[in-house]
């Protein structure tokens, strides 16, 4: 009972001594409420990417299909790597995508993939640079191509090598403005194509813009631009089949691992890629930018509670005399440390608060305004609530030691 009365009391006697000197006890906060607030929107920022991230890796890969190429790294390789890769991997060619179908067809779903860039055309325009992307009927069913109006090519137009296109939202803005480009003509590489299909718009990633597609039946692109250069193979289990992801690629890397006759024991001469390596490489960077970061964020931090260590020494020199009379009246040591440090421990939690409070606005207005990705989440909050709140504990330890040991008579002989 008298350590909640203590406490009590010490709580009453900060919060008088913060209210009689406002303007002193702000400044004091200022350190940790930029502090806190760097803390969270640096977490929102690095959390927000790892989001993004996650969106931008599941639009590519869909959630549970898998990718084979010749080269495929989520890192960047070395020269040596890169020089190694390719003299030891298979580049993937339609054949190799037919013998896949031939073998593990039953089971799997397969669109072979294949990005040029070449300017597209349409009623005296022209969009410079355009994705031209070759592939699958299939792929719909592998990843997600999200159309808002029309539909994708289908197996008889992709066998019947038929010239039509589905294009991106900044290829119908360039080339048809707001008209409805469903049944219209785009040239590309000299040819004419009907389009059939409008992709959903899907903004950017890392600054590129992901509206400016042209997906054409696999067929026709080789026809365009030749089919001897080695592509990517996109592959799925059938849903059917309940296959999941690991035991769908180790299918298929059997059957190519037969098929560029691989000897036994020896690596893969090929490339796959998958959903979660991608995002455990995107995790070990997230990782590595916060180890970094968030420290040298937190310096302000040290520098708020420098800041409150020396605010309080100021304090108690001048209330040496309130705290002569104090002990003079029965008030032990721990009675004298418990008050200052009680202050020094709401001025920080004070300024946590606060600082809290602006870092989540802060980044709430910044996702509104450039549309960016920031996401405050709780490990965050409670890091800062943490932080701030030791800092104000260790801040005011040795001021409040230094009251609590005055000598009683000194303190009231003071000026």
């Amino acid at each position: 009972m008298n350590f909640y009365y203590d406490i009590a009391t010490a709580s009453r006697l900060a919060l008088e001594s913060i209210r009689a000197h406002k303007l002193r006890s702000f400044l004091t906060l200022l350190g940790i409420i930029i502090g806190v607030a760097s803390v969270i929107l640096v977490g929102a920022a690095i959390d927000g990417l790892g989001v993004y991230a996650e969106g931008v890796t599941a639009k590519a890969f869909g959630t549970d299909s898998f990718l084979v190429a010749q080269i495929a790294s989520v890192g960047r390789l070395t020269r040596k790597e890169l020089a190694e890769k390719q003299r030891r991997n298979k580049p993937i060619r339609p054949e190799d995508v037919a013998y896949l179908n031939a073998v593990t067809g039953e089971t799997h779903l397969y669109s072979p993939y294949q990005q040029r860039f070449d300017d597209a055309r349409g009623e005296n325009k022209v969009y410079e640079g355009a994705a031209i992307i070759g592939c699958s009927h299939t792929l719909p069913e592998i990843r997600d191509i999200p159309i808002v109006d029309g539909r994708f090519f289908t197996d008889t137009e992709e066998r019947m090598r038929r010239p039509v296109a589905v294009i991106g939202e900044d290829i119908r803005a360039a080339l048809f403005e707001d008209a409805n480009p469903i049944g219209r003509r785009i040239r590309v590489s000299g040819q004419e194509f009907t389009v059939v299909g409008l992709l959903e718009k899907q903004g950017s990633s890392f600054g590129r813009s992901l509206d400016t597609p042209v997906y054409l039946p696999i067929t026709v692109f080789h026809q365009l631009y030749g089919s001897r250069r080695g592509g990517t193979v996109f592959g799925k289990a059938r849903p059917e089949t309940g296959l999941d992801l690991e035991d769908a690629l180790d299918i298929t890397r059997s059957a190519l691992r037969v098929r560029f006759k691989t000897q036994p024991g020896a690596p893969d001469n090929f490339d796959t890629l998958t959903p979660d390596s991608v995002r455990s490489f995107v995790g070990q960077i997230l990782g590595v930018i916060a180890a970094v970061v968030v420290p040298v964020t937190s310096i302000s931090l040290v520098v708020g509670g420098i800041v409150i260590m020396n605010i309080m020494l100021v304090s108690v020199t001048e209330r040496t005399r309130e705290i002569g009379i104090r002990k003079s009246l029965g008030a032990r040591q721990g009675d004298i440390l418990l008050q200052f440090l009680t202050e020094s421990v709401i001025l920080s939690m004070a300024g946590g608060l606060v600082g809290l409070a602006l870092g989540v606005a802060a980044a709430m207005a910044l996702s509104a305004a450039f549309g960016t990705t920031l996401k405050v989440t709780l490990p965050y909050v409670l890091l800062s609530i943490f932080v701030s709140s030791t800092v104000g504990m260790v801040s005011g330890w040795y001021p409040a030691r230094r009251a609590a040991r005055m000598d009683p008579v000194a303190a009231l002989r003071a000026e």
